[in-house]
Parts: C-alpha cells; sequence; structure tokens
C-alpha cells in the first residue's frame, strides 16, 4: 500500500477531519493539503489547529482556512542531498516529496529513513547460482532465504532505507518467481521495474535495456551480497571526490611472514620485516553518473570490469570506496550458511 497516502488531506476537508487523520499519525502528526491531482497547497499541524481554533475558528470550518501555505519539500529527480541532510538535521522529519507539476508522489519519514539520496537502483538478480545447487534448482538464488527474508530483499530494505525509491530488477533464471514475490513494490512504498534478459549480458549489460531513469546517478549491486553499507556516505564520498564512476572495495590484507626486499640490479635497496600488504577487490556495489550509460553497448554480454576498463582509457575519474562495514558474497554453500550465522548478529538497521 501506498503508505504516504496517511499523509494527504483533499482541500476542503474540515478541521474535524484533520484532526482525526492527526490523531491516527499519532507521532508523526502532520497532513499535506492536497488538490484533485496531488498538487500541494500546504501543510496542518496540531499546532496549527490549536491556533485556528484560538482565532476563532471551528472544527467545521474547512482545513482551507488554516492551513500553512508555504511548507518545505523535496522535489523529485533533482534535488539536492545536502539540502536534504539539512532538513533533517534540522529536524524536519517528515517531507512531502514533489514532481514537476508539485504533485504529492510520496512523502518520507526521517524517523524511518536515514536519507534520500537521487538515485536509481538496478539489482542484479539473473543469475543461475550453479555453486548453491541443489538449493536453487526450483529457487533462484535472490530469493533464498538469509534469516527470515531472501536475500534480494535484504538489499531492497537496505537501499530504501537510504529514501532509494526506484528499483529495476534484472531477471533471467526462474524470474518470474522474483517478480511474484516482490510485485511492482507498492507494498514497501517503492517502485520495482524488471528487466528480462533474454541471455547472460554480463555483470552490467543488462542496464542498457532500461531507458527511463529518474535521477542523474545509478547504483548498480549484485542481488547476492549481505551488506551493512552507509549508503549516504558512499554517495557523499561520489560527489566529494567529483568522481564519474565508484566501485565498493573490499580490503583484503596479506601477511608476509619474512623480510621482504627491494631491489635494483642485484642490489639490496631497502627491506620491509615481515610486511602486511592491503590489496583491494570489486564488492559488486557500483555507483557512476548517468551520462556513463552512453558506454554500455546495447543488449550485448558486458562486464562492470569493462565499464571501468572503458573509462580509465577515456581518462575518466574511477574511484574506489573502501567498504568499512560488514560485506559477504553469497556464492557458495559455506557463504550461505556464514550469513546464516551473521544476521543474527550483525546491525543491519
Amino acid at each position: 500500500m501506498n503508505t504516504y497516502r496517511k499523509h494527504l488531506l483533499a482541500k476542503g476537508s474540515s478541521i474535524r477531519q484533520a484532526l482525526e487523520r492527526l490523531n491516527a499519525l499519532a507521532i508523526d502528526a502532520i497532513v499535506f493539503i492536497v488538490d484533485e491531482q496531488n498538487k500541494l497547497l500546504g501543510s496542518l499541524t496540531d499546532g496549527d489547529v490549536r491556533r485556528g481554533l484560538l482565532k476563532g475558528y471551528t472544527i467545521s470550518n474547512m482545513v482551507d482556512d488554516i492551513v500553512q501555505p508555504y511548507p518545505k519539500f523535496i522535489r523529485k529527480g533533482d534535488h539536492d542531498i545536502y539540502k536534504v541532510i539539512k532538513f533533517r538535521d534540522n529536524n524536519f522529519r517528515i517531507i512531502p516529496i514533489l514532481d514537476e507539476n508539485d504533485c504529492v508522489v510520496n512523502v518520507i519519514n526521517f524517523r524511518l529513513l536515514k536519507s534520500y539520496l537521487p538515485v536509481d537502483a538496478v539489482i542484479m538478480a539473473g543469475g543461475r547460482g550453479e555453486r548453491l545447487k541443489p538449493l536453487t534448482d526450483k529457487t533462484p538464488k535472490p530469493l533464498l532465504k538469509v534469516g527470515d527474508k531472501p536475500i534480494l530483499e535484504h538489499n531492497l530494505d537496505r537501499l530504501s532505507l537510504y529514501g532509494i525509491d526506484d528499483f529495476w530488477i534484472t531477471v533471467n533464471y526462474l524470474g518470474k518467481q522474483i517478480e511474484d514475490y516482490f510485485e511492482n513494490g507498492q507494498k514497501k512504498n517503492i517502485v520495482i521495474q524488471y528487466i528480462y534478459e533474454n541471455e547472460p549480458l554480463g555483470t552490467i549489460g543488462a542496464v542498457s535495456k532500461i531507458n527511463n531513469f529518474c535521477h542523474d546517478f545509478i547504483l548498480v549491486a549484485n542481488s547476492d551480497l549481505l551488506t551493512n553499507i552507509d549508503y549516504e556516505h558512499f554517495f557523499l564520498d561520489f560527489i566529494k571526490q567529483d568522481a564519474d564512476f565508484s566501485v565498493v572495495t573490499i580490503p583484503y590484507a596479506v601477511d608476509i611472514p619474512y623480510a621482504v626486499l627491494e631491489t635494483n640490479n642485484g642490489n639490496v635497496i631497502s627491506f620491509s620485516e615481515k610486511p602486511t600488504y592491503t590489496y583491494y577487490s570489486n564488492g559488486g556495489i557500483y555507483l557512476f553518473k548517468k551520462e556513463v550509460l552512453s558506454r554500455i553497448p546495447i543488449e550485448k554480454h558486458f562486464n562492470a570490469t569493462d565499464l571501468m576498463e572503458n573509462l580509465i582509457q577515456s581518462g575518466k575519474r574511477v574511484i574506489s570506496y573502501p567498504i568499512t562495514g560488514y560485506w559477504l558474497d553469497i556464492g557458495r554453500p559455506e557463504d550461505f550458511n556464514k550469513a546464516q550465522r551473521d544476521i543474527m548478529a550483525i546491525n543491519f538497521k
């Protein structure tokens, strides 16, 4: 259900109706007055009603008489993350999201969300899951449960916790099961569209089939990851570094049990006693500017690493984002078993 609609009240409603709605909303008591097209006209709180009654209005009067005409709002697809952070830090908890016609398309609540990122998300969920057979013989890997819900649902919930509400899920093997489970996303107050791969298109090739992104930034993630990454910090790092493409990386330390010598023409010029070298592996989560999409060939097999190589060779800024939180690629039976243990102990909220 579109839960944000509980915050909307039609113009011409009585103050009594507003009070009933505000009472039902309890700690989230604010309503936004809209016209027949859902165009935002104003806002109303308990305090506004109280001040109206003190001025002589009665509960039979219309809300139009006491509405506050200039509420704070965020413009969908054209908003600044720093403005969002300022709203949140200044304790503006419940904010309407408007389209280009000033119509309310969502209402966000920072009591429930960590952020509202201007990002579209694509979840790559078309893989066969060969290494997890026989678990994947009749169930697509993204629908295998970790704890009380499927792997893919953990990913959707994590992303939507940061206000991302426009999703595309690429599917192939047993894809209809995934679509039947999540449907159009309405139950989670998000929008989900499905992209079917007639044949495998690599780790990012299917993104070429999407031509209706809503934002200027695209996030692509593998569906078989379990992570508590801070997506707002990831996005802010991308913006601060003026990157074209960012890849989440997993630090991997290698301890050398001996002294390592550096030589030049047979001469020892330095050495390190039992050093530790840190390498970074691909974490399967990518963030990039919308214009990067033109570099993905249409409906051809193409991997994210191919795209990174293309961008690097073109002089574009490709950066690494080393994750500091939890990350697990659920690719093997031992990973799946580890996820079952970790989900009970790791904070994913």
